[in-house]
């Protein structure tokens, strides 16, 4: 039972790391370019596979893991842009 516990809090806590950052670049409060925006999705997405693998939401699980991809992807870019 501690184990479904634990892994639901990985999944709200990896809610609050996606839609927290999203609701601050839809009000114009945090850049969509941020360092802070990039690494909590990656950090969102990865609480939220973990659930969705523990709970078998394939689908879930695969939108996430291109989450993390695109977060990952447009972490690299600007590290290179920036040089």
């Amino acid at each position: 039972m501690k184990s479904i516990a634990l892994v639901d809090s990985l999944g709200w806590a990896g809610a609050i790391c996606v839609l927290v950052p999203y609701f601050l670049v839809s009000t114009g409060r945090l850049a969509g370019t941020a360092r802070s925006f990039r690494v909590l999705n990656i950090v969102g997405g990865v609480l939220l596979m973990v659930n969705a693998w523990y709970h078998a939401a394939f689908p879930s699980l695969v939108v996430n893991a291109l989450w993390i991809v695109i977060g990952l992807y447009t972490a690299m870019r600007a590290r290179t842009v920036a040089g």
